[in-house]
């Protein structure tokens, strides 16, 4: 593995890191004050995106993207992760699961979503099945050549701004030595199909304006032709998936970690008690020193989670652990760096509060901690037979 970037890549890393100091940075207050961003907002950045040419740059170029590898694509999202969530979905990376598609779902689905002429959701977990994809109860009923579904999902992110969502759906029952299991089957579903309906999720104290939805399934008959890959196969998509949404949650944890620091440093210099910067004493100064090395520590992690990807060598226990680290590293930086400012810290004055709140979801979605760490644990001891 080689540290030092490509001359490709560094001007990758500056266009993203302009356009999101530039273009988003600014929008940022009103979007958290409002709790939403209004459409012409987001059809601006999208606008934006596309001139730059960076819009669907996670995917193939045979299909419109920019084909850039995991690695290339990995400095994007720790760049985007500087910037609200809310404003960076319109940046436009289409769910990977998308080149499962057929011919046909190519043209409906795989094409426009990387042209940005749709958008896409994913929606997989439940109100009884987080964490146990397994156990959801969302299930679809075969009936000739049509799936009739029933169910509810709920935490579905920006499902408000897709023209369709790719659903995680129990299409059947399989005996196991543990005992029964859900075969699961993926689902394209667009928006105003009769019985499938999108509604305002909760409000969540993490990422203003970056909306989750309730999707709600009332005999919504949908045709075979909308499954994605194969019927019961759902859940070997869904793995796939999982890789690259963990390596994006790291990489923008680590983005938002550099920003936070960003504040730090110079703040420590310069603010005085007791006639001197607080940055000489220790008790910050330290501080100062552990942050950053868990940051580059957990930049580390995940751009080798990246690297293992593209050298096609195994990468989950890698991946696991760096959006376990980033994640849980994000918190506690976030959290020096409010301790480093003292009560301005949690003032609206500075985003650092924000960021603080923002977080504390990063160890939740995308897979717990406690699943990180089981993933990881896993893997050590199954060569022993554990």
């Amino acid at each position: 593995m080689h540290f030092g970037l490509t001359e490709e890549q560094d001007m990758i890393v500056n266009t993203v890191r302009s356009f999101v100091e530039t273009e988003l940075y600014p929008l940022e207050d009103q979007v958290e004050k409002q709790g939403f961003v209004p459409p012409e907002m987001g059809q601006e950045i999208a606008r934006k995106v596309k001139e730059l040419g960076f819009f669907g740059c996670n995917m193939p170029e045979d299909v419109g993207g920019a084909g850039l590898d995991h690695l290339t694509f990995t400095l994007v999202e720790r760049e985007l992760g500087r910037a609200s969530m809310a404003l960076t979905v319109f940046f436009g990376r289409p769910s990977g699961i998308l080149m499962g598609c057929n011919d046909d779902q190519r043209e409906r689905y795989l094409i426009p979503a990387t042209k940005g002429e749709k958008f896409d959701a994913l929606a997989m977990t439940e109100p009884g099945a987080g964490s146990d994809v397994r156990g959801m109860k969302c299930f679809a009923k075969k009936d000739g050549d049509d799936w009739v579904v029933n169910g509810t999902k709920h935490f579905i992110s920006h499902a408000n701004i897709a023209d369709f969502v790719i659903v995680f759906i129990a299409t059947g029952e399989e005996q196991t030595p543990r005992g029964p299991k859900k075969l699961i089957t993926c689902f394209l579903v667009d928006r105003g199909t009769p019985g499938f309906e999108i509604r305002e999720g909760y409000n969540s104290v993490s990422h203003r304006g970056y909306q989750n939805c309730i999707l709600n399934f009332d005999d919504c008959r949908l045709p075979s032709a909308q499954i994605l890959g194969e019927v019961h196969k759902g859940f070997d998509l869904a793995n796939d998936w999982l890789y690259g949404t963990r390596l994006t949650v790291a990489a923008n944890c680590v983005g938002r970690a550099r920003r936070v620091f960003d504040y730090c440093v110079p703040y420590a210099a310069e603010r005085h008690q007791f006639g001197k910067p607080i940055g000489a004493n220790q008790g910050v100064s330290f501080k100062l020193a552990d942050m950053i090395t868990e940051i580059d520590a957990a930049d580390y992690l995940t751009l080798a989670g990246a690297w293992r990807l593209d050298q096609k060598l195994p990468a989950n226990r890698e991946i696991a652990s760096a959006k376990l680290y980033a994640s849980e590293m994000l918190a506690r930086v976030t959290d020096q760096a409010i301790q480093i400012y003292g009560g301005m810290g949690l003032m609206d004055d500075l985003p650092l509060a924000r960021f603080w709140r923002d977080a504390r979801v990063e160890r939740i979605w995308d897979g717990t901690s406690e699943i990180q760490r089981h993933i990881i644990s896993r893997d050590l001891l199954r060569p022993f037979g554990a």
